[in-house]
């Protein structure tokens, strides 16, 4: 499979702390010759990928030698932002990669003076409970929130929905 290309370092360089000492990429922002690679990640880990395309600049990316190994995305929505599809490749678990990639969209947030990130999962509620996140009834999201097509269309009603105050952290 072909490397990405075009992307540029950024500040979130860190040394993993995986017992084996891999280093780990800057978190970048998704170049679009990647979009096809970053669909086939979402989709194989059971995450939503059909508006990809549409919201290429909220994701952001972690490479290992040119392989897309974590992503990310922080879609805006007004005063508000989704945290959305936080995946890690299975080859690549238990490194932070995933702790990694949410502080670093968090911190977006916090930059652009969100005044709550929103989420919905079916299966990593308890992860983003012990990350800040509080579990809130979907309805209670906010117009802005409940437009994006994760709310309206992708994401199942089973999904539960989390908040958080990224200025909290």
């Amino acid at each position: 499979m072909a490397m990405c290309t075009g992307f540029a370092s950024k500040r979130w360089m860190a040394i993993d702390s995986h017992p084996r000492g891999w280093l780990t990429g800057p978190i970048v922002g998704l170049p679009r010759d990647c979009l096809p690679r970053l669909e086939i990640l979402l989709t194989a880990n059971g995450l939503p990928a059909d508006d990809c395309a549409e919201q290429l600049a909220a994701f952001h990316a972690i490479f290992d030698d040119g392989r897309l190994v974590a992503a990310g995305g922080l879609e805006t929505a007004g005063e508000f932002a989704l945290l959305r599809s936080v995946v890690v490749h299975p080859e690549y678990r238990r490194r932070g990669l995933a702790a990694r990639m949410t502080e670093f969209l968090l911190q977006l947030a916090r930059e652009q003076e969100i005044k709550a990130v929103y989420l919905l999962t079916e299966t990593a509620a308890d992860y983003f409970e012990q990350r800040g996140f509080n579990r809130v009834d979907r309805a209670s999201a906010p117009a802005e929130i409940s437009a994006t097509r994760q709310f309206e269309a992708l994401c199942p009603d089973s999904a539960i929905c989390l908040m958080c105050d990224p200025g909290a952290g």
